[in-house]
């Protein structure tokens, strides 16, 4: 018994300490993942196999003088972490301190890695760093119960009931094959979000055209019609009143259209990019034999955006110009060089991918919101993994996340033309290289003046690459770099008094040739840009009239067929 109890807590039979065990676990990972970094050398080149002999012989010395660290007590104070999946104090007590530590260590060794690799173009090497920093992600000690000390506190002090509920939500979001990022109980399409009167007055097989109710006196003669992305629903324009681009342009006296698209199914296997600009220049027609004007101002969002692009550069060869008075462009590419890490998914390998996915003809909308997710895996996947599956929290009523996992399906054919054409060739701003219904189009000739919003933060439709649109249509141009994103970016009014957005406002000074020139000489705005492009709309035209008539829903020529919004945004 004496023996027994003096090596209680050292000998190979003693109970660990759930912190040792964690140091233990992730000090495994860690050398199996050196391991195999060390056989996959021996493969490369005599050169390469020599770099990558230093770089793991950096990151051991690297790892020692770590541990040396947390030797002296006078050096094993936390530093302060910036990063929000470490910041709770659990992850202050040494253990698991060193534990973050040595994962950021591993974590920047890694990309140094790539960065220093020889032998590989740019764009090889951005794709290797895309995958690394997805790694990396997914390696995260914060993803893994026994490496995430809130989750051994948490399993602790309720009876291990998170991980009973963090199962439960596993398992319902397999069956339903998507991530879940909010409590899908909490939003209902025309109680609380979508909730802008209106009505449907025409549906096609593509699209439901919204007509929205005025509610001034006046409104502005010429009209505007929104085309929103193909590949979401139109509601991110009009989420809770407060957050709606709609309602607020509404109130602002215009005269609001918009494109709802139809989620795609077996019977739209056939549709391509000749259609969804054939339904642009349909709906403007509409709106004008509607309302009895000759233009209209029309707005396209992302990849409606370009699509938008390619309506205008249709019209002007046509002849037909001036059935567009204006174009706003949302967040929106043409020229497809610098697309950011989209690219990384029109490999020959993803295109078959993709086709493999499309049996019926039409992408399920999941696999491409999966793709989205997968741009900012730390925030929309991994972070969900940790509260919703180790935690078992509750899900928050989040109305842009609930958005955001209401997914539509995609053409399979149109899809992949997108892909290929826009993203992997780049065709649409070589004039005459794309076609729609046999028209060659040439955005050089485009001259309707235009209104071009980016995101600072975009990693969708990144900034620089937003901006080159002003370097391909002939008409003059306003663009406004707002900030935050894809979505924040555009979806920010004036109400709410977040970000703000800057603008080339001296009309002596010369025109911007670079983004890098744009932003040394614009002027910050603090708050939305909301304001500056209603000041703009304004400008090409100010006459109104009355607010009666075919001016109201279902008032004219376009009987109402139901109230907005719609029946096509509810369709799985």
């Amino acid at each position: 018994m004496a023996d027994r109890s003096s090596n209680a807590g050292s000998g190979s039979g003693a109970p660990r300490s759930p912190a040792a065990a964690a140091v233990e676990q992730w000090t495994t990972l860690m050398t199996g993942a050196q391991a195999a970094m060390v056989e996959a050398s021996k493969a490369l080149p005599g050169v390469a196999q020599g770099q990558a002999a230093r770089q793991v012989a950096d990151f051991w010395r690297d790892q020692l003088g770590l541990w040396e660290r947390f030797m002296t007590p006078a050096a094993t104070a936390p530093a302060p972490e910036k990063d929000k999946r470490f910041a709770d104090e659990a992850w202050r007590s040494p253990a698991f301190d060193w534990i973050r530590q040595s994962y950021a260590l591993m974590s920047d060794h890694l990309l140094r890695g790539v960065d220093a690799l020889d032998g590989v173009d740019e764009a090889q090497r951005a794709q290797l760093r895309f995958a690394a920093k997805g790694f990396i992600d997914a390696m995260s000690p914060s993803n893994f119960p026994f490496t995430n000390p809130q989750v051994m506190q948490e399993a602790i002090a309720s009876n291990g009931q998170n991980l009973v509920k963090g199962m439960q939500n596993l398992v319902a979001d397999l069956g339903r094959g998507q991530l879940t990022h909010t409590d899908a109980t909490a939003f209902e399409l025309g109680r609380n979000i979508a909730t802008t009167p209106g009505q449907v007055v025409k549906r096609t097989r593509l699209y439901e055209l919204i007509h929205y109710a005025p509610t001034t006196e006046r409104v502005l003669e010429t009209p505007l019609v929104i085309f929103p992305p193909w590949i979401n629903r139109f509601y991110i324009l009009d989420l809770s009143p407060e957050k709606s681009f709609i309602r607020w342009a509404i109130e602002q006296g215009v005269s609001v259209f918009m494109v709802s698209w139809k989620s795609a199914d077996a019977s739209m296997a056939d549709v391509t990019w000749d259609d969804y600009v054939s339904a642009q220049i349909d709906a403007v027609d509409t709106i004008r034999d509607l309302l009895g004007v000759g233009s209209v101002h029309a707005i396209g969002y992302c990849v409606a955006g370009t699509t938008l692009a390619a309506t205008l550069a249709y019209l002007a060869a046509r002849g037909e110009a001036d059935k567009v008075k204006s174009a706003t462009f949302f967040t929106a590419q043409v020229d497809f060089a610098n697309a950011g890490e989209l690219k990384h998914f029109v490999t020959d390998e993803q295109l078959a991918l993709i086709r493999s996915l499309s049996p019926e003809g039409f992408l399920d909308g999941r696999y491409m919101a999966a793709t989205f997710n997968l741009l900012r895996g730390r925030d929309l996947i991994w972070n969900y993994v940790t509260n919703n599956y180790l935690l078992g929290k509750d899900y928050p009523a989040f109305d842009l996340l609930h958005w955001n996992g209401d997914v539509t399906n995609l053409p399979s054919s149109w899809h992949h033309s997108y892909l290929t054409d826009l993203y992997r060739d780049n065709l649409l701003v070589e004039p005459e290289r794309l076609a729609v219904n046999g028209t060659p189009l040439d955005l050089t000739r485009v001259e309707t003046p235009t209104y071009i919003q980016a995101g600072r933060e975009d990693h969708i439709a990144p900034a620089e690459s937003v901006w080159e649109l002003t370097q391909h249509f002939r008409g003059p141009a306003r663009f406004v770099l707002a900030g935050s994103g894809h979505i924040a970016g555009v979806v920010n009014p004036p109400a709410a008094d977040k970000y703000q957005h800057w603008t080339l406002d001296d009309a002596d000074a010369a025109p911007a040739d670079t983004l890098a020139d744009f932003v040394a000489r614009a002027r910050e705005t603090k708050g939305s840009w909301w304001p500056d492009w209603i000041a703009w709309l304004r400008g090409y035209g100010e006459e109104a009239v009355e607010a009666s008539g075919a001016r109201q829903p279902g008032g004219g020529t376009l009987p109402a067929l139901e109230p907005a919004p719609g029946s096509y945004v509810r369709q799985r």
